[in-house]
Formats: structure tokens, C-alpha cells, sequence
């Protein structure tokens, strides 16, 4: 039973590891920050898989879990990231290196959407993946008006960054 939810989980979460990936980018912002999050990010979302129900996509648990995640992370006012060993089965899990070479023209997005809120980074995150207005209110845990007046928020407060 066990074996046959680590392979599950490793078959759901090599499908779906970019998310993560894309997850750590925006809100870390060196390599060294990007792995551990990764990490911590991994092992919450294998401690948390034998939870996950099918309700959703696999994929938009792991946005949540990911961003739950890596918002109560830098929350804390130390922006060290705390990790767990996860010895007992990193070797099972290939992380495959991730080549942000297409995302260098979008590097000024990136340094305005690190200026943001944890939510309002969030709500952009979610618009950039092409999450639908009720995808982003599940994900968050909000209605779908207040995700529509948080986005228009969050995106006016982009705008004014982007263009001084």
C-alpha cells in the first residue's frame, strides 16, 4: 500500500514539478533560496498527500499546498527556510534543472511581482498560469468576486510598479 502511494506520488509530482519550480521563482530570488523551498515545498506536499482527496486536479492542490507553503515561509520575519532530511526518499526523486532561459525578457515582471504582497504575488501567479477567476478562488480558499477585486488590485498595484 505504501509502495503504491510513492509511486503515485512520484508519478503525479514529476508530471507536475514545474508548477513548483514556477512557484519557487516568484518568491525567492537566488538559487540557494529556490532549492530549499523547493524542498520544503516537496516534502509538504508528500506529508500531505495521503490527504488529498481528487476533489481537484492533482495540479491545483499542489498550487495550493505550494503556495500555502511558501507563503507561511516568508511570512516569517528571518527569511531562512527551515528543511526537514528528506534522505529517506530524495533518491527517488529526480528534480530536473530548470532552465529559465524563455522567462529572461520577463525579469523585470519578476523583480516588480517580488515587490508585492504574498497574496497579491499569488493572485498574479495564478493569472500568469491562466488559472480561471474560480480556479484562483479555489486555490486561495476565497470567493470568486473577492478574487476578481483582489486581482484588479493586485494588477493595478503592478502597473504602478512597472511603469515609474
Amino acid at each position: 500500500m505504501q509502495k503504491e502511494l510513492e509511486n503515485r506520488f512520484l508519478t503525479d509530482f514529476e508530471t507536475n514539478q514545474n508548477i513548483v519550480h514556477k512557484v519557487c521563482r516568484i518568491y525567492t530570488t537566488n538559487p540557494d533560496a529556490h532549492n530549499d523551498l523547493f524542498q520544503e515545498i516537496t516534502i509538504q506536499l508528500w506529508k500531505n498527500y495521503d490527504k488529498f482527496r481528487g476533489d481537484a486536479k492533482f495540479s491545483t492542490w499542489m498550487y495550493r499546498v505550494a503556495l500555502n507553503t511558501a507563503i507561511s515561509l516568508y511570512r516569517k520575519s528571518t527569511k531562512a527556510v527551515k528543511t526537514q532530511d528528506i534522505s529517506d526518499f530524495a533518491y527517488k526523486i529526480q528534480s530536473n534543472e530548470y532552465d529559465d532561459t524563455e522567462e529572461q525578457q520577463l525579469k523585470d515582471l519578476y523583480k516588480a511581482i517580488h515587490k508585492l504582497s504574498d497574496i497579491d504575488k499569488a493572485l498574479i501567479f495564478l493569472y500568469l498560469e491562466d488559472k480561471s477567476y474560480k480556479d484562483i478562488a479555489d486555490t486561495l480558499g476565497i470567493s470568486e468576486v473577492n478574487a476578481r477585486v483582489k486581482m484588479n488590485r493586485a494588477k493595478d498595484k503592478l502597473k504602478k510598479i512597472l511603469t515609474p
